[in-house]
């Protein structure tokens, strides 16, 4: 059983779809998230003429990913707000690594599908994804428009009881069902080593208020975590 404050088994798996720019298929114990980046020769309409690049993403969940089958999207004709929420906090996370303009005008499309949900999707959807970008802007001979590492995790603090067990970090379904203050972290520190910075902090009191004190611990917990993952994706990357 691991400890409270380590984050759950982790697989980085590089190059599982062939034909992207760059691919990862990221394992956070039962969570499993395929990340794909592609490169376009081209911006968007609005960009034009400003030698500037663009990072988009998109998310989605497949029908078998959680316990009760869900529909796609795309036959209800339009995709619910959780994932609109989920795929901009994706795109804005991920933008904080790449210098767009020494990206040029190019456009990095990211993917990521959830297989497997058993909490923190949008975490390891952007830990793994930026493992995909870097791939594929080294094949694409881009690597020095990127310029941060980033990465998330969740946190929270879990009570149950008699058997409570307080702050937790990367929480699977089961403790973030039952989280009474829940938390998801987006950290970013430059390639070349430096100080962790925040990208975003979402904070949120489930079952009750939290204290400032209570805020710190879980940004303490998060950051550590995200550093454990920016270490696995550099290994990864090697």
């Amino acid at each position: 059983m691991r400890r409270t404050n380590e984050g759950r088994p982790l697989t980085l798996e590089l190059g599982v779809q062939v034909h992207a720019g760059g691919s990862c298929l990221v394992k956070l114990g039962h969570t499993h998230v395929l990340c794909a980046a592609s490169l376009e020769d081209k911006v968007p309409g609005w960009m034009k003429g400003r030698g500037k690049g663009w990072l988009t993403a998109e998310y989605g969940m497949l029908p078998a990913a959680t316990n009760t089958r869900s529909d796609r999207e795309a036959a209800r004709g339009k995709q619910q707000g959780r994932t609109v929420e989920i795929q901009r906090l994706i795109g804005r996370s991920l933008r904080q690594a790449v210098d767009l303009a020494a990206l040029g005008e190019w456009t990095l499309t990211v993917d990521c599908d959830v297989l497997n949900a058993d909490g923190g999707t949008r975490c390891a959807a952007i830990t793994g994804a930026w493992v995909a970008l870097a791939l594929a802007l080294r094949a694409q001979g881009l690597l020095p428009a990127l310029v941060r590492q980033v990465a998330a995790v969740s946190a929270g603090i879990v009570e149950t009881g008699e058997g409570r067990r307080g702050l937790v970090l990367d929480l699977e379904y089961e403790e973030d069902h039952r989280a009474a203050v829940d938390c998801n972290l987006v950290a970013a520190r430059a390639v070349m080593g430096g100080d962790l910075e925040l990208v975003e902090l979402q904070g949120t009191g489930e079952g009750r208020a939290f204290s400032r004190s209570e805020a710190a611990a879980l940004m303490d917990l998060g950051l550590a975590g995200c550093a454990a993952l920016m270490e696995a994706q550099r290994v990864a990357l090697a």
